[in-house]
Protein backbone atom coordinates (compact mmCIF):
# COMPACT_ATOMS: atom_id res chain seq x y z
CA UNK A 1 0.00 0.00 0.00
CA UNK A 2 1.60 3.30 -1.12
CA UNK A 3 0.49 5.97 1.56
CA UNK A 4 0.49 9.87 0.68
CA UNK A 5 2.85 12.09 2.30
CA UNK A 6 0.99 13.97 5.23
CA UNK A 7 3.43 16.53 6.75
CA UNK A 8 2.41 18.44 9.98
CA UNK A 9 4.12 20.74 12.16
CA UNK A 10 4.87 19.37 14.98
CA UNK A 11 3.70 21.55 17.68
CA UNK A 12 3.71 20.83 21.81
CA UNK A 13 0.90 20.91 23.71
CA UNK A 14 -0.60 25.05 24.32
CA UNK A 15 -1.57 25.67 27.82
CA UNK A 16 -0.01 23.07 29.38
CA UNK A 17 2.28 23.49 32.52
CA UNK A 18 4.90 20.34 32.57
CA UNK A 19 6.24 20.18 35.69
CA UNK A 20 9.91 18.64 35.64
CA UNK A 21 9.91 19.02 31.49
CA UNK A 22 11.52 21.74 29.37
CA UNK A 23 10.38 23.19 26.35
CA UNK A 24 12.35 22.80 23.28
CA UNK A 25 13.99 25.41 21.53
CA UNK A 26 13.18 26.79 17.98
CA UNK A 27 12.55 25.85 15.29
CA UNK A 28 10.13 22.92 16.04
CA UNK A 29 10.40 19.05 15.23
CA UNK A 30 8.54 18.11 11.81
CA UNK A 31 7.01 14.48 11.35
CA UNK A 32 5.37 13.04 8.55
CA UNK A 33 4.02 9.77 7.13
CA UNK A 34 6.37 8.62 5.09
CA UNK A 35 5.41 7.72 1.20
CA UNK A 36 6.88 4.04 1.48
CA UNK A 37 5.54 1.27 3.47
CA UNK A 38 6.38 -2.12 4.74
CA UNK A 39 5.75 -5.00 2.87
CA UNK A 40 3.01 -6.18 4.82
CA UNK A 41 1.46 -4.61 8.28
CA UNK A 42 3.36 -5.50 11.50
CA UNK A 43 3.32 -4.84 14.94
CA UNK A 44 6.02 -5.81 17.92
CA UNK A 45 8.40 -6.06 15.51
CA UNK A 46 12.45 -5.52 16.25
CA UNK A 47 13.68 -3.04 14.37
CA UNK A 48 17.11 -1.11 13.56
CA UNK A 49 18.89 0.69 10.71
CA UNK A 50 22.76 -0.34 9.16
CA UNK A 51 24.28 0.35 5.62
CA UNK A 52 22.73 -2.28 3.57
CA UNK A 53 24.11 -2.40 0.01
CA UNK A 54 22.09 -0.03 -1.06
CA UNK A 55 23.11 2.61 1.41
CA UNK A 56 21.30 3.03 5.24
CA UNK A 57 18.68 0.97 5.14
CA UNK A 58 15.75 0.18 8.01
CA UNK A 59 15.34 -3.34 8.74
CA UNK A 60 12.57 -5.34 10.40
CA UNK A 61 12.37 -8.29 12.17
CA UNK A 62 9.87 -10.54 13.96
CA UNK A 63 6.40 -9.31 15.37
CA UNK A 64 2.71 -9.64 14.74
CA UNK A 65 0.90 -9.42 11.50
CA UNK A 66 -2.65 -7.61 10.82
CA UNK A 67 -4.76 -11.15 12.37
CA UNK A 68 -3.27 -10.64 15.85
CA UNK A 69 -4.04 -13.82 16.50
CA UNK A 70 -1.39 -16.72 17.97
CA UNK A 71 -1.03 -17.83 14.40
CA UNK A 72 0.20 -14.38 13.38
CA UNK A 73 3.05 -14.19 15.43
CA UNK A 74 5.67 -13.78 12.69
CA UNK A 75 9.09 -14.22 11.49
CA UNK A 76 8.97 -12.65 8.40
CA UNK A 77 12.28 -9.88 7.66
CA UNK A 78 12.21 -6.37 5.70
CA UNK A 79 14.56 -4.46 4.38
CA UNK A 80 13.46 -0.59 3.33
CA UNK A 81 16.20 1.31 1.16
CA UNK A 82 16.06 5.11 2.69
CA UNK A 83 17.65 6.24 -0.65
CA UNK A 84 14.90 4.70 -3.23
CA UNK A 85 12.17 5.02 -0.09
CA UNK A 86 11.49 1.33 -1.16
CA UNK A 87 10.40 -1.78 0.69
CA UNK A 88 10.91 -5.60 0.49
CA UNK A 89 11.39 -8.74 1.46
CA UNK A 90 14.28 -9.93 2.99
CA UNK A 91 14.94 -13.78 4.17
CA UNK A 92 13.03 -14.30 7.52
CA UNK A 93 14.63 -15.04 10.80
CA UNK A 94 16.09 -18.34 10.78
CA UNK A 95 13.48 -20.06 13.56
CA UNK A 96 10.74 -22.73 13.35
CA UNK A 97 7.59 -20.35 15.15
CA UNK A 98 6.88 -16.64 14.77
CA UNK A 99 8.25 -14.34 17.51
CA UNK A 100 7.31 -11.41 19.25
CA UNK A 101 8.49 -9.03 21.63
CA UNK A 102 12.25 -9.50 20.02
CA UNK A 103 14.58 -7.03 19.76
CA UNK A 104 17.44 -5.81 17.48
CA UNK A 105 20.60 -3.51 17.41
CA UNK A 106 23.50 -2.77 15.09
CA UNK A 107 27.26 -3.21 16.28
CA UNK A 108 30.26 -2.82 14.01
CA UNK A 109 27.94 -3.11 11.19
CA UNK A 110 25.92 -5.70 11.81
CA UNK A 111 22.17 -6.42 13.36
CA UNK A 112 22.19 -8.77 16.79
CA UNK A 113 18.72 -10.14 17.30
CA UNK A 114 17.50 -11.05 20.35
CA UNK A 115 14.99 -13.47 21.72
CA UNK A 116 11.58 -12.97 21.69
CA UNK A 117 8.27 -15.27 22.82
CA UNK A 118 6.62 -17.75 20.87
CA UNK A 119 2.32 -18.38 21.49
CA UNK A 120 0.73 -21.78 21.90
CA UNK A 121 -2.47 -22.72 20.10
CA UNK A 122 -3.79 -23.04 23.40
CA UNK A 123 -1.81 -19.64 24.94
CA UNK A 124 0.98 -20.57 26.30
CA UNK A 125 4.09 -18.63 25.75
CA UNK A 126 7.34 -19.12 25.78
CA UNK A 127 10.45 -16.79 26.20
CA UNK A 128 13.33 -18.01 23.71
CA UNK A 129 16.44 -17.56 23.96
CA UNK A 130 17.99 -17.29 20.31
CA UNK A 131 20.55 -14.74 19.13
CA UNK A 132 21.59 -13.97 15.96
CA UNK A 133 23.80 -11.69 14.11
CA UNK A 134 22.24 -10.83 10.50
CA UNK A 135 24.98 -9.08 8.07
CA UNK A 136 23.33 -6.63 5.79
CA UNK A 137 26.22 -6.87 2.89
CA UNK A 138 25.32 -10.48 2.41
CA UNK A 139 21.41 -10.99 3.80
CA UNK A 140 22.86 -14.09 5.98
CA UNK A 141 21.64 -14.97 9.41
CA UNK A 142 24.45 -16.54 12.10
CA UNK A 143 23.42 -18.43 15.04
CA UNK A 144 25.43 -17.11 18.73
CA UNK A 145 25.02 -18.29 21.94
CA UNK A 146 21.88 -18.41 23.41
CA UNK A 147 20.72 -16.08 26.12
CA UNK A 148 21.73 -17.50 29.70
CA UNK A 149 18.29 -15.95 30.62
CA UNK A 150 15.93 -16.18 27.38
CA UNK A 151 13.80 -12.69 27.91
CA UNK A 152 11.34 -11.16 26.04
CA UNK A 153 9.98 -7.17 26.06
CA UNK A 154 12.95 -5.95 27.26
CA UNK A 155 15.73 -2.65 26.69
CA UNK A 156 18.65 -3.70 24.18
CA UNK A 157 21.26 -1.08 24.07
CA UNK A 158 24.74 -0.66 22.60
CA UNK A 159 28.04 -0.13 23.54
CA UNK A 160 31.31 1.17 22.41
CA UNK A 161 30.20 -0.94 19.15
CA UNK A 162 31.17 -4.02 21.08
CA UNK A 163 29.17 -4.61 24.03
CA UNK A 164 25.13 -4.96 24.48
CA UNK A 165 22.88 -4.92 27.48
CA UNK A 166 19.36 -6.26 27.99
CA UNK A 167 17.89 -4.93 30.50
CA UNK A 168 15.01 -6.57 32.96
CA UNK A 169 11.95 -8.15 30.88
CA UNK A 170 10.08 -10.68 31.23
CA UNK A 171 11.53 -14.35 31.26
CA UNK A 172 8.72 -17.29 30.63
CA UNK A 173 6.97 -16.74 34.36
CA UNK A 174 7.75 -13.43 35.73
CA UNK A 175 9.72 -10.08 35.22
CA UNK A 176 13.43 -10.13 36.18
CA UNK A 177 15.77 -7.71 36.86
CA UNK A 178 19.36 -9.50 35.56
CA UNK A 179 21.24 -7.04 33.11
CA UNK A 180 22.82 -9.61 30.51
CA UNK A 181 25.90 -8.16 28.38
CA UNK A 182 26.65 -9.91 25.32
CA UNK A 183 30.40 -9.53 24.04
CA UNK A 184 29.98 -9.33 20.12
CA UNK A 185 33.79 -9.90 19.68
CA UNK A 186 34.09 -12.68 22.05
CA UNK A 187 30.47 -14.26 21.80
CA UNK A 188 30.54 -14.71 25.43
CA UNK A 189 27.78 -13.40 27.92
CA UNK A 190 28.42 -11.51 31.09
CA UNK A 191 26.18 -10.32 33.92
CA UNK A 192 26.25 -6.47 34.89
CA UNK A 193 24.67 -4.87 37.79
CA UNK A 194 21.48 -5.90 38.16
CA UNK A 195 18.52 -3.03 37.28
CA UNK A 196 17.50 -1.88 41.01
CA UNK A 197 14.31 -0.52 39.54
CA UNK A 198 10.51 -2.75 39.84
CA UNK A 199 11.72 -5.83 37.17
CA UNK A 200 9.44 -4.95 34.03
CA UNK A 201 8.44 -5.65 30.53
CA UNK A 202 7.32 -3.58 27.92
CA UNK A 203 9.43 -0.60 29.15
CA UNK A 204 11.63 1.46 26.99
CA UNK A 205 15.01 2.52 27.03
CA UNK A 206 18.43 4.27 24.98
CA UNK A 207 22.06 4.86 25.13
CA UNK A 208 23.78 7.84 24.85
CA UNK A 209 27.71 8.28 25.73
CA UNK A 210 28.07 5.80 29.17
CA UNK A 211 24.48 6.88 30.13
CA UNK A 212 21.40 4.34 30.01
CA UNK A 213 18.01 5.68 30.51
CA UNK A 214 15.01 3.31 31.30
CA UNK A 215 11.50 4.34 31.67
CA UNK A 216 7.89 2.94 32.18
CA UNK A 217 6.95 -0.83 31.60
CA UNK A 218 4.42 -3.08 33.19
CA UNK A 219 4.75 -4.78 36.40
CA UNK A 220 3.71 -7.89 37.55
CA UNK A 221 1.67 -7.76 41.39
CA UNK A 222 -0.09 -10.34 43.25
CA UNK A 223 -3.19 -8.80 44.89
CA UNK A 224 -6.67 -11.03 45.82
CA UNK A 225 -4.95 -14.26 45.70
CA UNK A 226 -4.37 -13.03 41.75
CA UNK A 227 -1.86 -11.81 39.52
CA UNK A 228 -2.20 -8.42 37.99
CA UNK A 229 -0.47 -5.95 35.68
CA UNK A 230 0.24 -2.60 36.21
CA UNK A 231 1.84 0.21 34.60
CA UNK A 232 5.31 1.21 36.35
CA UNK A 233 5.63 4.88 36.01
CA UNK A 234 9.43 4.33 36.59
CA UNK A 235 12.50 6.22 35.28
CA UNK A 236 15.86 5.18 35.99
CA UNK A 237 19.52 6.45 34.81
CA UNK A 238 22.83 3.77 34.79
CA UNK A 239 25.85 5.40 34.32
CA UNK A 240 28.54 2.58 32.54
CA UNK A 241 32.49 2.45 33.50
CA UNK A 242 33.81 2.54 30.49
CA UNK A 243 36.81 0.35 31.95
CA UNK A 244 34.71 -2.21 33.38
CA UNK A 245 31.82 -2.18 31.34
CA UNK A 246 29.95 -5.02 33.71
CA UNK A 247 29.59 -2.01 36.48
CA UNK A 248 26.58 0.29 36.25
CA UNK A 249 25.89 2.85 38.58
CA UNK A 250 21.94 3.17 38.62
CA UNK A 251 19.96 6.08 40.12
CA UNK A 252 16.51 6.69 40.14
CA UNK A 253 15.84 9.90 38.18
CA UNK A 254 12.23 12.01 37.89
CA UNK A 255 9.39 9.76 35.87
CA UNK A 256 8.20 12.17 32.40
CA UNK A 257 5.11 14.10 32.47
CA UNK A 258 2.21 12.10 31.74
CA UNK A 259 1.25 8.57 32.49
CA UNK A 260 3.31 5.38 32.33
CA UNK A 261 3.40 4.20 28.63
CA UNK A 262 3.99 0.63 27.25
CA UNK A 263 6.38 0.12 24.13
CA UNK A 264 7.38 3.15 23.06
CA UNK A 265 10.19 3.29 20.72
CA UNK A 266 13.05 5.02 22.23
CA UNK A 267 16.87 5.61 20.90
CA UNK A 268 19.83 7.06 22.13
CA UNK A 269 20.67 10.94 20.08
CA UNK A 270 24.29 10.90 21.00
CA UNK A 271 24.85 14.63 19.40
CA UNK A 272 22.46 15.83 21.40
CA UNK A 273 23.12 13.92 24.42
CA UNK A 274 19.74 12.35 24.99
CA UNK A 275 17.46 9.83 24.95
CA UNK A 276 14.21 10.11 22.58
CA UNK A 277 10.92 8.33 23.34
CA UNK A 278 7.96 8.43 21.22
CA UNK A 279 4.34 7.00 20.80
CA UNK A 280 3.53 3.80 23.26
CA UNK A 281 0.33 3.02 24.28
CA UNK A 282 -1.84 4.13 27.54
CA UNK A 283 -2.98 0.71 29.00
CA UNK A 284 -1.00 -2.62 29.18
CA UNK A 285 -1.99 -5.05 27.38
CA UNK A 286 -0.56 -8.70 25.99
CA UNK A 287 -0.19 -8.52 22.31
CA UNK A 288 -3.27 -7.80 21.03
CA UNK A 289 -3.97 -4.12 21.96
CA UNK A 290 -6.90 -5.22 24.29
CA UNK A 291 -5.79 -4.13 27.82
CA UNK A 292 -5.63 -6.82 30.41
CA UNK A 293 -8.52 -5.35 31.67
CA UNK A 294 -10.54 -5.26 28.43
CA UNK A 295 -10.03 -1.52 27.97
CA UNK A 296 -8.80 -1.20 24.34
CA UNK A 297 -5.17 0.55 24.48
CA UNK A 298 -4.87 3.54 22.70
CA UNK A 299 -1.69 5.17 21.47
CA UNK A 300 0.62 8.47 22.25
CA UNK A 301 1.07 10.94 19.21
CA UNK A 302 3.96 12.35 21.60
CA UNK A 303 7.55 12.32 21.43
CA UNK A 304 10.13 13.54 23.85
CA UNK A 305 13.63 13.30 25.24
CA UNK A 306 15.61 12.92 28.30
CA UNK A 307 18.52 15.06 28.55
CA UNK A 308 21.70 13.40 30.18
CA UNK A 309 22.95 17.14 30.42
CA UNK A 310 20.44 18.58 32.42
CA UNK A 311 19.22 15.20 34.30
CA UNK A 312 15.30 16.59 32.76
CA UNK A 313 12.72 15.43 30.38
CA UNK A 314 12.29 17.77 27.21
CA UNK A 315 9.08 17.59 25.18
CA UNK A 316 9.40 17.31 21.69
CA UNK A 317 6.38 17.24 19.56
CA UNK A 318 3.46 15.20 18.18
CA UNK A 319 3.70 12.66 16.00
CA UNK A 320 1.85 12.72 12.52
CA UNK A 321 0.26 9.80 13.38
CA UNK A 322 -0.42 8.29 16.98
CA UNK A 323 1.14 4.31 17.29
CA UNK A 324 1.88 1.78 19.71
CA UNK A 325 3.49 -1.74 20.32
CA UNK A 326 7.08 -0.92 19.07
CA UNK A 327 10.04 -2.47 19.72
CA UNK A 328 12.64 0.12 18.87
CA UNK A 329 13.20 3.70 17.04
CA UNK A 330 15.50 3.68 14.06
CA UNK A 331 17.85 6.93 13.34
CA UNK A 332 19.11 7.40 10.13
CA UNK A 333 21.26 10.99 10.11
CA UNK A 334 19.38 13.62 11.75
CA UNK A 335 15.43 11.95 10.59
CA UNK A 336 13.89 8.97 13.50
CA UNK A 337 11.82 6.00 11.59
CA UNK A 338 9.00 4.47 13.69
CA UNK A 339 8.23 0.95 11.86
CA UNK A 340 4.51 -0.20 11.83
CA UNK A 341 3.15 -0.46 15.21
CA UNK A 342 -0.85 -0.33 16.37
CA UNK A 343 -3.11 2.79 15.34
CA UNK A 344 -5.95 4.21 17.35
CA UNK A 345 -8.39 1.26 16.41
CA UNK A 346 -5.56 -1.16 17.73
CA UNK A 347 -5.47 -2.06 14.00
CA UNK A 348 -1.80 -3.18 13.05
CA UNK A 349 -0.42 -1.54 10.58
CA UNK A 350 2.07 -0.99 7.86
CA UNK A 351 2.97 2.80 8.32
CA UNK A 352 6.45 4.65 8.53
CA UNK A 353 6.25 7.60 10.76
CA UNK A 354 9.14 9.48 10.35
CA UNK A 355 10.30 12.86 12.33
CA UNK A 356 13.04 15.37 12.81
CA UNK A 357 14.26 17.25 15.87
CA UNK A 358 15.80 20.36 14.43
CA UNK A 359 18.30 21.66 17.17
Amino acid sequence: MTLSIKMTAALLLAGVTLTGCERSPQPEPVSETASFALPEAISNNAVAVADGPEGPTLYSFNGLKAGKGWKDTSSAAFACVIATESCKIIASVPVPEGRLASAAVTVAGKIYIFGGYTVAANGDELSTPEVFAFDPATGRYEQKADMPTPVDDMVVVPYQNRFIYLVSGWHDEGNVSVVQMFDTQTGAWTEATPFPGTPVFGHAGGISGNSIIVTDGVASVFADGKRKFVAAKLSWRGDIDPQNPTQISWRGVDAHPGPAKYRMAAAGDEAGQRVIFAGGGDNPYNYDGIGYDGVPAKPSGGFFAYDLKSDSWQELGRLAEPSMDHRGLAQAGQDYYILGGMDAEQKVTDRIVRFRIRN
